[in-house]
């Protein structure tokens, strides 16, 4: 590129019959020598190059860096008896601006390469080009055949690197390899019951965010799928796409390329691990606005998205066209990056509140109008309130509506403002103007928040990495407080689960899934088995509104639970109008269950004799009760609201003694008896005589009538 420059100028001067040597130095310095002499930066080289040109009254060409151009202006402007006879070109960016030296002439705008300044600055006809004029690179004006044998050469050079630089951009724009699928793996989702879908399922989903592992790069990635398009690249398209992937700066996500799917082509883009700046900027709790995000912190996000968006207009890509707060993204050390750019011809800009003026109302791209969209995430930043924020109206299209009609801005309070601010506010300002030339471009932009970062910097009397780690240690702190406050809400909730959990599943069951995830089903040799139901309740409820019924059965209900909490029995189920309840499991408890059980069940017979309707005063209520012992099998059954379920023969005889009894009667079976006169409780029974029990025949059967010592005040059985 350099060597092309020469030639193009060489032969430029040569068709004005000017006869020269044209000379190309390139040499480096040691940055060790001025770090010794206590510089710590690498732009001194350069100021000793134009000192040198000065003192030997040459003309020549000085190569610097971004901050070297700076360190020139500077060191020119407090010595103003040396004048600027020397073209500066930079080989990157330019730092802070000199549009305020007026003993300098400005530089050239388009002088970002070394192979535009030489070829090209002849072609403007502008004062910036000052008494320089043609002359760029030379020493003497005496020809030589030697400098001749260097220009043929030179032309040799510059025809062999242009083929080759064709022949490069030929296979560039011939295709595009997407990433291959198999390369991109699932890593974590906002739904955790999606991971063992396919990635083609995953992506018919809508609303759910999924992030993906390039195991090419191992790096966490977001698919961003490209509307209207097939995955067959035009040549155009092909050109901004390999461009796209060539771009790698600080301050913007690296794109990977493309991924084609059953559902779409993806492009594939670096991740921010801390989410979208409108995410950060709404989550006050962990990032408090004192605590963490101070005004310093909020100029340097604007700072971090006025660097990536000036290198972004100096690159190939040259307009973003979508910038907003959620398309700039947090990564794990803070800093702002943006993403979303390119491929405009499959994303649209569409019509949002960060959308400038002139393309509401006619759509497209500029890069005005990304300095535009710079001023609305700027007022996100400053107040930390929603987009477009303003007292004076809510509505989203009610506010695009009186842009596109008026000037009609967001809230800034100019008025309640503070020194250190108003600078701020007013290059917000700027960048929201009305007519786009009147907007600064992001060079500018960037250039004036460097000056505001360090003023601040110089009245703390406060170093950068000084500001970085006490902001560090702010944030630790904060984080501790969070994860106290965080860990007592858990702990909280925790004891709120396990209570819940105790009452849906006995506690043995309940700490066995806690501890391993499993319940292994398990078979008792003997429990005993409560079943009762309301009589008549198909009557009830025919004079009964719905709600009605359900307060009456949960009035019953809630009676029959505070008396089981009072005896070693587990509450199975109800069932509409039925009420299970055993004894003897998942805990063995000997021969106390049927104990339990009978004491139970002379309570609950006795409550059901004083419980009152209250949509029907003086209407009783009549119960059955069965009561059965065996051995019956019980675990638990499903994953979504898992059951604690028992089975067996003895759970259906113990049913068939419910619907074979009386009202306000308990209907024992013979091996309960048997069971009770093995201890040394006295219950009281009366014999029934042979019953038929479906599925097992006749056997005797008894009615439970008290236990002696103690007074249960029954409720008399009706006679028919």
């Amino acid at each position: 590129k350099v060597i092309l420059g020469f030639v193009v100028l060489s032969t430029h001067n040569s068709n004005k019959d000017t006869n020269f040597t044209l000379t190309a130095n390139f040499g480096g310095f040691n940055a060790s020598l001025y770090k010794g002499g206590g510089c710590f930066i690498t732009q001194c080289g350069g100021v000793e190059e134009l000192k040198r040109f000065q003192e030997q009254d040459e003309l020549g060409c000085v190569v610097l860096g971004p901050t070297c151009a700076y360190a020139t202006f500077t060191d020119t402007y407090e010595k103003p008896s040396m004048k600027l006879r020397t073209p500066i070109l930079s080989a990157g960016s330019f730092s802070h601006s000199c549009d305020d030296r007026p003993n300098l002439h400005r530089l050239l705008p388009p002088a970002r390469k070394i192979s535009d300044f030489l070829i090209n600055f002849w072609q403007y006809k502008d004062a910036i080009k000052s008494e320089w004029k043609e002359v760029y690179i030379y020493k003497t004006q005496n020809a030589t055949p030697v400098s001749l044998h260097m220009c043929i050469f030179n032309v040799l050079v510059v025809f062999c690197s242009l083929c080759r630089q064709n022949r490069r951009d030929r296979r560039l724009r011939k295709g595009w390899s997407h990433i291959n699928p198999e390369l991109i793996t699932l890593l974590w989702t906002q739904r955790p019951a999606a991971v063992s879908k396919s990635i083609n399922m995953l992506l018919k989903q809508v609303d759910v965010i999924f992030f993906f592992v390039l195991l090419q790069h191992f790096q966490i990635v977001i698919l961003k799928e490209l509307k209207n398009s097939d995955g067959d690249f035009d040549e155009d398209q092909r050109i901004e796409l390999n461009a796209l992937l060539h771009i790698d700066y600080y301050n913007l996500t690296k794109f990977y390329g493309t991924v084609k799917f059953d559902q779409g082509v993806f492009g594939v883009f670096e991740y921010g691990e801390r989410g979208s700046l409108k995410y950060v900027l709404n989550d006050k709790v962990s990032y408090p606005e004192e605590a963490f995000m101070d005004w310093e912190f909020k100029i340097s996000v604007m700072y971090d998205i006025a660097k990536g968006m000036s290198y972004l207009h100096a690159s190939a890509i040259q307009v973003h066209g979508r910038l907003k707060s959620t398309n700039c993204v947090v990564d794990n050390r803070m800093v702002v990056k943006i993403t979303d750019f390119g491929c405009n011809a499959y994303l649209s800009p569409g019509q949002d509140l960060w959308t400038a003026p002139e393309h509401l109302r006619k759509e497209g791209i500029s890069q005005k109008g990304d300095v535009y969209s710079f001023a609305i995430i700027s007022q996100e930043i400053v107040l930390r309130k929603c987009t477009f924020f303003t007292e004076s109206c809510s509505d989203r299209s009610e506010k695009l509506s009186r842009v596109i009609i008026s000037y009609f801005r967001p809230d800034l309070n100019f008025d309640t403002t503070s020194e250190k601010e108003s600078e701020v506010y007013m290059l917000i300002k700027s960048c929201w103007d009305e007519d786009p030339e009147k907007r600064p471009d992001f060079k500018k932009v960037e250039n004036c928040l460097g000056k505001i970062i360090s003023k601040i910097h110089n009245q703390d009397n406060e170093s950068y990495m000084d500001n970085m780690i006490r902001r560090l240690q702010m944030y630790s702190r904060n984080l501790e407080h969070l994860v106290e406050e965080r860990t007592a809400l858990y702990k909280a909730e925790r004891d709120r689960a396990d209570r819940l959990n105790f009452m849906l599943l006995p506690g043995p069951v309940v700490k066995s899934l806690k501890e391993t995830g499993v319940v292994e089903p398990e078979l008792y040799d003997e429990v005993t088995i409560y079943f009762s139901d309301i009589v008549g309740f198909t009557t009830l409820c025919h004079y009964s509104t719905p709600m009605e019924v359900v307060d009456m059965l949960n009035d019953i209900y809630k009676g029959f639970d505070s008396i089981v909490d009072n005896h070693d029995v587990y509450k199975v189920e109800t069932i509409g109008d039925a009420y299970m309840v055993a004894s003897g499991l998942p805990r063995r408890n000997g021969n106390r269950h049927a104990v339990d059980i009978c004491r139970m069940a002379l309570n609950i017979l006795a409550f059901m004799g004083t419980f009152q309707l209250r949509h029907l005063p003086g209407i009783p209520v009549w119960i059955r009760i069965g009561v059965h012992s065996g051995p019956c099998a019980a675990g638990v059954v499903g994953i979504k609201m898992p059951r604690y379920c028992l089975f067996g023969d003895t759970v259906n005889t113990a049913s068939r003694m419910e619907s074979t009894g009386h009202p306000l009667r308990i209907h024992v079976s013979q091996p309960t008896i048997n069971i009770l006169q093995r201890t040394d409780c006295k219950f009281e029974y009366e014999v029934r005589g042979e019953t038929y029990l479906k599925g097992k025949g006749t056997e005797t059967t008894h009615w439970l009538t008290g236990e002696t010592g103690e007074d249960y005040d029954l409720p008399t059985p009706p006679t028919t």
